[in-house]
């Protein structure tokens, strides 16, 4: 019906009319190629196969040799044939190869009750995966440049792992490669992408997610190669932050940051986003249906943004009582899951949400502590303020996003700097959240180091901290170590913050 000049991983078959969906469903596609060298098939013709969902792909070996053509001259001669098919429970290989068949047992099995049957063992495989697994199914891919170390790209990826399971998704598999400098196209190159999409094939995943943010073109360029939906790092953690956000500020922020996120990600479908619009202020030149949904959403981004501004003034008159009352401020600041929320639970004896998940709280939240001054022998009030956590390399997006949130860090008079001492990479978590600080339009206060949870932590892990930070609290929110001398550290410390102020 259809002739390809190529390998079948050259020449991407068009797909069908009338094109079959679903993960039970083969392609309605059979495919016969020709190969001119002696052997099984190449295995690219075979990825090809699967990454196509093909009924069935035979591969038919020429030779120089044979039959004399009416009128003089050599034909082509078929020695030996196979037959391939995808295997629906994989185990090593994706697919099925025949031995060498002859051109006569090539006609021999009804193709049509087989590729049934195949379906069918399909179908039931997938009914079973999506049984046993009720949540996105994601396979994760990492790249690792030459800048980036093993030790650091591994973290990289138990994160983005950890922030698919805190979005509800699983993880079934990681695929990883390195490379010099990454693909403009596609990030990882054609012949990997290949590769994922045969993974998820293999695995019935219906995600694939990158550890890193990729544009728009690739996005598309990806999802056309591999079949499934692609997301990056950006969109998994505002899809964490729209489930966290409980307040109407938060839903707020949420909501501005995933507009600004997805507006240049807005495509056309077919013939429906690029009709001219028709009735009063759209004749002449006219404008795409596209047009207008992007000034739709850039007229939403104002509006958002508008207010997110009279929720800073309202934030900022807050702040003002609290210094008309002398009472001096607090942010708890630190990375995603460091245990700032627990610590804050601790300190105040309040009862704040806290879970071991990434962005377990988004909103900030606001709580009084007494503390003891030994000089006067009278309680001194402090106001702390647990701020939403920090990651490495937060989306641009979420900083002007949360820029009201993130406003109680530069106007607080002191910041604690909270550390999972037990997280093999709080190193690189600290400098992350440095970082993070020092990109704030507003210089923040002085920040006091406190390494919690020193109860999982190892002995020379402790001691490593002790040495480089000798001026840091050490703490264990959960098991009540340390938070005596933490309370009084606080004390010390606003009161030189605003001595120099």
């Amino acid at each position: 019906m259809r002739v390809g000049v190529g390998t079948p991983r050259q020449t991407r078959i068009p797909p069908l009319d009338l094109p079959r969906y679903g993960p039970g469903r083969l392609s309605g596609i059979r495919c016969i190629a020709t190969q001119l060298q002696p052997g099984e098939p190449d295995t690219s013709a075979l990825t090809a196969m699967a990454v196509q969902r093909l009924d069935a792909l035979a591969v038919l070996t020429l030779t120089g040799t044979g039959f004399q053509r009416r009128g003089g001259g050599e034909a082509g001669y078929i020695d030996r044939a196979y037959i391939a098919q995808l295997e629906p429970h994989p185990t090593e290989a994706n697919w099925n190869l025949s031995p060498p068949l002859t051109l006569e047992n090539l006609t021999e099995p009804d193709f049509l009750e087989g590729v049934e049957a195949l379906e069918a063992e399909w179908q039931r495989y997938s009914a079973a995966r999506e049984v046993e697994i009720d949540r996105d199914r994601a396979v994760i891919v990492g790249v690792q440049t030459a800048e980036v170390s093993d030790v650091e790209f591994q973290n990289r990826l138990d994160e983005i792992a950890r922030l698919v399971d805190t979005a509800g998704g699983v993880t079934l598999q990681t695929l990883s490669q390195k490379r010099q400098r990454l693909h403009p196209q596609t990030v990882i190159g054609a012949g990997k992408a290949e590769e994922v999409a045969l993974a998820a094939q293999t695995v019935s995943a219906n995600l694939i997610v990158f550890d890193r943010d990729l544009s728009p073109a690739q996005v598309r360029n990806l999802e056309s190669r591999i079949g499934v939906r692609v997301v990056d790092r950006t969109e998994v953690i505002l899809d964490i932050f729209a489930q966290r956000a409980r307040t109407g500020a938060g839903k707020l922020q949420v909501e501005l940051a995933q507009l600004e996120y997805n507006l240049p990600r807005l495509t056309g479908f077919g013939q429906a986003m690029s009709r001219l619009g028709g009735g009063i202020g759209t004749r002449g030149p006219g404008e795409t249906q596209l047009e207008t949904e992007r000034r739709a959403v850039r007229r939403r981004i104002n509006r958002l943004q508008q207010e997110v501004d009279r929720l800073q003034a309202h934030r900022s008159r807050l702040r003002d009582r609290r210094v008309d009352r002398d009472v001096p401020s607090i942010a708890i600041v630190g990375y995603t899951n460091a245990g700032k929320s627990t610590l804050l639970n601790a300190l105040t004896e309040s009862n704040i949400y806290a879970a071991d998940q990434l962005f377990a709280t988004l909103d900030p939240t606001t709580r009084r502590l007494s503390v003891l001054d030994p000089e006067t022998e009278e309680y001194r009030s402090l106001v702390l303020t647990d701020t939403v956590g920090f990651i490495h390399e937060l989306p641009p997006t979420l900083m002007d996003a949360f820029r009201a949130t993130l406003e109680e860090v530069t106007e607080a008079d002191a910041l604690l700097h909270v550390v999972d001492l037990s997280h093999p990479a709080w190193e690189r978590q600290i400098q992350s959240v440095t970082d993070i600080l020092e990109e704030m339009p507003i210089a923040t206060g002085p920040v006091l180091l406190a390494f919690n949870k020193i109860d999982r932590a190892d002995g020379s892990t402790l001691e490593v901290a002790r040495q480089q930070y000798p001026r840091a609290a050490f703490v264990s929110a959960t098991e009540n170590l340390g938070l005596a001398t933490l309370r009084s550290r606080l004390l010390r410390l606003v009161e030189s913050a605003i001595a120099v102020s």
